[in-house]
């Protein structure tokens, strides 16, 4: 059911996102906005204003928060305050555990076997989702890391195994996670309806503030490699306790 989850927000997200780079697409080639044709693709009204104020001012850092919390916010009611998504999996004991331990994260993995990014806390709420969002952005696009994490993203195969990015690391590390698709079936999707979310929410200044701020170190090779071992302890315990 947790993957059910995610894999409910990423497709939902994708399916908002696509659209509205393909529309900044054609603009640039017609060297005219299009983006009074996002509605007909039920993007928010919000992100139509978004990406006009950007096509006649070049606010990039502006465009990418915007982009968070439109993202955000577009899986928020979903998702999130879907009924049976917050009964049986954001109110479950697997789900709070992973939350409040920082076993979730979000990693920007190298050729080099080193890993950048940030633990997930909090993820019921939109607002410290939007943060982390800007935090990853902050991450991503450091001139500093963004060629390795980019030389990672186009050259490596991705399956959806943590051993697409463990293959990397120095210490040699068995494959112990399958191929995603060897796991899970394709999932068929569907909205029932579209609601524009921007047409009854308010959006909050902090979600708008430039201005981040890294809590935590962004080098996380070993912060990860310790919370594995972490993982595999609990794990070893809590098929002790059901064996019993």
């Amino acid at each position: 059911m947790l993957y059910l989850t995610y894999e409910r927000a990423n497709w939902m997200i994708f399916q908002d996102a696509y659209p509205q780079l393909l529309i900044y697409h054609y603009s640039t080639k017609m060297n005219r906005p299009m983006f009074h044709l996002l509605k007909t693709f039920h993007v928010s009204s919000f992100m139509e204003q978004e990406w006009m104020h950007f096509w006649s001012e070049g606010n990039k850092k502006r465009l990418i928060i915007s982009l968070i919390i439109n993202e955000q916010n577009v899986i928020q009611e979903p998702v999130m305050e879907h009924p049976v998504y917050k009964n049986k999996v954001f109110h479950s004991l697997l789900f709070c555990f992973q939350d409040y331990f920082h076993f979730s994260s979000v990693i920007f993995p190298t050729c080099k076997g080193e890993l950048y990014g940030a633990s997930v806390n909090g993820f019921r709420s939109v607002s410290k989702r939007i943060d982390l969002g800007k935090r990853l952005a902050e991450i991503l696009f450091d001139p500093g890391y963004y060629t390795a994490i980019y030389e990672f993203a186009s050259t490596t195969i991705h399956t959806g195994s943590r051993h697409d990015y463990e293959k990397y690391f120095k210490r040699r590390v068995p494959r112990n996670t399958p191929f995603l698709r060897c796991t899970y079936p394709i999932i068929n999707h569907h909205i029932h309806q579209f609601n524009d979310w921007s047409s009854k929410k308010r959006i909050q200044k902090k979600w708008q503030k430039e201005t981040v701020s890294q809590r935590h170190p962004i080098h996380i090779t070993e912060w990860y490699l310790h919370k594995q071992k972490q993982l595999k302890a609990a794990a070893w315990l809590g098929n002790l306790f059901n064996s019993k």
